[in-house]
């Protein structure tokens, strides 16, 4: 081989390697992007709409939903509560089992944008509370990574919102249920394989499986165990 030749291959070979060293840094800040930033601008924006709603709720009147119904009982008919507007927050959940101080936003509506600020609620899907399946989904991992600890979630677990007038408080029905993505019945009124009987006051709650994947879902259910006037205090699953 000349020498012309052989300088040639070296600057071949030079150049591969810097674009190599280039494409990992840029994978490498891409990750870092993934793992660190979008959780510190989620985080950001789920203490900011917990701060807005309890702002607003300290300062001002809260429309509460008609008479919020003890669990398995009836109530007379009444006229159907106003829809969530959509993209905005309304109420906030606490799950004990998954930390002390885990508490996120629910906003209205699942789209991309919504859940980088909180766990979004299925717009066709029950009111907080009402009787039917009251809906709810959350990232597993990237920005906050709300429902990363999701399949530590056990039977007989709180899950405990409030809306500003009221805390509802329900009990998990199952351990995390894995299914594909085109099994919209997990969110019916009364889901096929949740082993509810009939109509309820329900929680429906959807991640992604696995956890840095999204071929399938995560659901666990439960059903409404009690509720409380939000002037009496914190319930007692958010003080044991």
């Amino acid at each position: 081989m000349t020498q012309r030749g052989g300088t040639t291959v070296r600057r071949i070979v030079r150049t591969l390697s810097e674009i190599c060293v280039t494409a990992g840094a840029l994978i490498v800040l891409f990750v870092v992007y993934l793992l660190f930033w979008t959780g510190v601008r989620a985080d950001s924006a789920m203490d900011g709409e917990i701060g807005r709603l309890q702002d607003r709720w300290s300062t001002g009147p809260v429309t509460a939903p008609a008479r919020p119904p003890a669990p398995g009982g009836r109530t007379a008919p009444a006229a159907r509560p106003r829809a969530y507007p959509p993209g905005a927050s309304f109420a906030v959940m606490y799950i004990p089992r998954l930390g002390a101080d885990w508490a996120k936003p629910v906003l209205e509506g699942t789209a991309p944008d919504v859940l980088k600020r909180g766990l979004g609620h299925y717009d066709r899907t029950a009111h907080l509370g009402q009787l039917g399946n009251f809906s709810v989904a959350g990232h597993r991992r990237t920005y906050g990574d709300p429902f990363k600890d999701f399949p530590r979630l056990r039977p007989g677990d709180a899950v405990v919102l409030t809306d500003g007038t009221t805390w509802f408080t329900y009990r998990i029905d199952n351990r995390p249920y894995t299914t594909l993505p085109g099994d919209i019945g997990v969110i019916d009124p009364v889901p096929p394989k949740s082993g509810f009987h009939g109509p309820g006051r329900y929680l429906t709650l959807t991640t992604c499986e696995p956890e840095w994947g999204h071929s399938h879902r995560l659901i666990a259910w439960a059903h409404l165990d009690s509720t409380q006037p939000a002037a009496r205090g914190r319930p007692s699953a958010l003080s044991s």
